[in-house]
């Protein structure tokens, strides 16, 4: 009587998950090339940005009358006239402005989101799911189906073009995503700790603020980071509830677009003065984030 014996695939006799292709290319070509092959990449990636800050520190009409590549062979063309010109004019109010939309606005749906989703994944009361389904349900609402009707009640209200009404819209619309997002991630921390904390006596604000909030720290600092880009750089609210005197930089550089010939000299330099802030943020809390997720992880 013969035995059969099965021989397992190379590479699976160990229980080792199969490699894929892009690991075996890796390997081939080694760590030191590859990194060569990604910093190439940043920079092409980068070279459209490059060309944006070259035009920012050129007149228009050298703009007009060559490409952004001759900088090299003709470095003395390069000023911050139009930096100049901006910050001379009202770029400095609307530039406050954004900051008094946005922080606030990222403050309040941060925190109300918080509670609302700790309430949702470990809080029991009636109308729970109901509720919730109500606020997934507002993920699709359109932005476009509420200005009028939010701008009529503005009206009425009497904050209709001020800074406190752009922010009350961006976190009333800020808030189904916040919440959907941070009730996902609360729902996976163990229901263990949090028991825990109840057999000490802890009560449900103290296990938020001690347990839950800690923990959630890496989808909050995502949180932050999203919702500051988007009211950042947001324009059709701004261009619907913010005057003249309330506006925030994209509404202003708008405001300058010329009716006639190329305004490249302005939209650049705008650019790169409005990126200043959303980067100091984004690196700030990239670090915060990963700090988050290395003292929050539960193994």
């Amino acid at each position: 009587m013969t035995s059969v014996t099965a021989t397992a695939p190379k590479g699976l006799e160990s229980g080792a998950p199969r490699r894929g292709v892009l690991s075996k290319i890796v390997d081939r070509l080694g760590s030191g090339v590859v990194q060569v092959v990604m910093v190439l990449l940043g920079l092409f990636w980068l070279v459209p940005t490059l060309g944006l800050l070259v035009v920012s520190l050129r007149t228009n009409q050298v703009n007009n009358a060559e490409g952004w590549w001759t900088v090299f062979t003709k470095p003395a063309e390069l000023t911050i006239q139009s930096y100049q010109s901006l910050l001379g004019g009202g770029f400095t109010a609307s530039f406050w402005n954004t900051v008094l939309i946005t922080v606030p606005t990222t403050i309040l749906v941060i925190g109300i989101a918080a509670m609302a989703a700790y309430a949702f994944a470990w809080m029991d009361f009636p109308g729970r799911d109901a509720a919730f389904l109500v606020v997934v349900g507002l993920l699709i609402v359109p932005i476009q189906i509420a200005l009028i009707p939010v701008a009529t009640l503005y009206g009425n209200a009497g904050i209709f073009g001020t800074i406190p009404g752009v922010v009350l819209f961006h976190v009333a619309f800020g808030l189904p995503f916040a919440i959907f997002l941070l009730r996902n991630f609360f729902v996976g921390i163990p229901a263990s700790l949090l028991e825990a904390a109840r057999m000490d006596g802890a009560p449900e604000w103290k296990i938020f603020v001690s347990v839950v909030f800690p923990l959630g720290k890496p989808a909050i600092a995502s949180l932050g980071i999203f919702q500051f880009l988007w009211v950042w750089n947001d324009m059709l609210i701004a261009l619907v509830f913010a005057d003249t005197g309330n506006q925030p930089m994209t509404k202003y550089l708008q405001s300058q677009m010329r009716q006639f010939g190329s305004n490249m000299d302005i939209l650049s330099s705008g650019a790169f003065l409005s990126l200043i802030i959303p980067l100091i943020m984004f690196f700030a809390f990239q670090r915060y984030f990963v700090q988050g997720m290395m003292a929050g992880s539960v193994k």
